[in-house]
């Protein structure tokens, strides 16, 4: 048995492999053997901090999800004007398509193969499921004023997402019909933080607005 001072670092570097294992290979493709080898442990070391790949594997998906859905909860629960908001959540979901593309991609595969009603558990859980009674209280306002053009926040977080994390969950087919290179689609993506935004809010806003 590891002491103290080192079981830490271990297990850091347990969730790390395991994070990069199960976001590119998913539950059912990820090994035991392939994540220790990935960790620098033998398979029995793995074992000894996590029982089986079901609890490593949940491990993993909370932090992914906690990653990514905290900083969204952030914004859709600030005081920030609905403009604001938009901007922040194309920015948002751009930057983690090009900074961290497995972890969208982790958490839609997996929420397909475990249903609505895990991912919601989890979010829950963690403390990150995302609240978006504020960013409607504000479309109704807006739209009230006359400064939008009444729209669902549904319809709005699907303009947002589509626009915004689409390309990056795609990307693999995109590149190769395309014949665009890595560094092409990192810079077609850097286009997307301002255009997509640019995109949503003409769409919603009227001429005055």
């Amino acid at each position: 048995m590891e002491s103290t001072a080192t079981a830490a670092p271990t297990e850091e570097r347990i969730l790390e492999a395991a994070s990069k294992v199960f976001r590119q290979r998913g539950f059912d493709g990820a090994r035991m053997q392939e994540i220790a080898d990935e960790a620098g442990i033998n398979k029995a070391l793995l074992h000894y901090y996590f029982r089986s790949k079901e609890q490593l594997y949940e491990q993993v998906f909370r932090a992914s999800a906690k990653e990514f859905f905290g900083s969204i909860l952030i914004i859709l629960r600030s005081e920030e004007p609905l403009r604001e908001k938009v901007v922040r959540l194309c920015e948002l979901y751009v930057t983690v398509g090009l900074e961290h593309p497995y972890i969208p991609v982790f958490i839609i595969t997996e929420a397909h193969r475990k249903g609505a009603g895990f991912v919601a558990r989890m979010l829950s859980e963690e403390g990150v499921l995302p609240d978006f009674e504020p960013m409607r209280r504000q479309i109704a306002e807006e739209a009230a004023a006359g400064r939008i053009r009444p729209i669902a926040v549904e319809q709005l977080m699907m303009d947002i997402l589509g626009l915004c994390l689409f390309p990056a969950i795609a990307r693999p087919m995109m590149q190769r019909m395309m014949g665009i290179s890595d560094e092409g689609f990192r810079q077609a993506l850097e286009l997307r933080r301002s255009r997509a935004s640019r995109m949503i809010i003409n769409s919603l806003y009227n001429p005055a607005g």
